[in-house]
């Protein structure tokens, strides 16, 4: 399955894409399903019925959390997630909830991660390839999750509708629900969908 894992809606404030519009162009993209990840916020949930839609499409909700070392992506009861936390204390309150973490663009130049949080064993996941990060950044995400003996995952980050779904996650298994992405997720059934190279080669 190809799941755009790194989406953002209107409800962050720094997207100008709707949820109704996401769902609608998302299937025409060639996507099995989106994951709407705002910043800080599930209010994206008063807005969609989670799950599969008429097309065929999986919407599930997660969360970008903002940390003081860096941004991570949170799957699975991100409902439960309250403000100001640091990131071992977000694994933590994730770990505790069933749910799963990943790494966001942990090289990108203006807000790079604290690379020493990044080998605790409740971080799932590490974002190799990023809709808005520079190759070289992505690169040093791939090394890290090398290292580390981390899966890999990509997201198109996109705020806007020409990012949309560029750049999915392929999962190896069927996903239909919040908790089966967690699983999937902490069991490395993830790799990224496309690269950047594969993309540019394509069009």
């Amino acid at each position: 399955m190809l799941i755009d894992i790194h989406v953002h809606s209107d409800n962050s404030q720094c997207s100008v894409m709707p949820v109704s519009e996401i769902i609608a162009r998302a299937k025409r993209l060639g996507l099995d399903g989106v994951c709407i990840t705002d910043h800080d916020t599930t209010n994206v949930l008063a807005q969609i019925d989670e799950g599969f839609q008429s097309d065929g499409l999986l919407v599930l909700v997660g969360m970008e959390y903002t940390t003081p070392q860096g941004d991570f992506l949170c799957y699975g009861n991100v409902e439960s997630l309250v403000p100001g936390l640091d990131a071992p204390d977000v694994f933590l309150a994730v770990h505790q909830v069933g749910g799963a973490v990943v790494a966001a663009h942990p090289f990108r130049g203006w807000r790079p991660s604290d690379v020493s949080v990044l080998g605790d064993c409740r971080l799932a996941a590490i974002e190799v390839v990023n809709g808005r990060n520079t190759d070289a950044e992505d690169d040093l995400a791939a090394q890290l999750a090398q290292l580390n003996c981390k899966p890999c995952t990509a997201g198109s980050d996109a705020h806007s509708f020409d990012e949309l779904g560029r750049f999915p996650t392929h999962f190896t298994v069927d996903i239909a629900s919040r908790e089966d992405l967690v699983n999937a997720l902490n069991n490395g059934y993830c790799r990224p969908g496309v690269g950047k190279e594969a993309l540019a080669s394509a069009s």
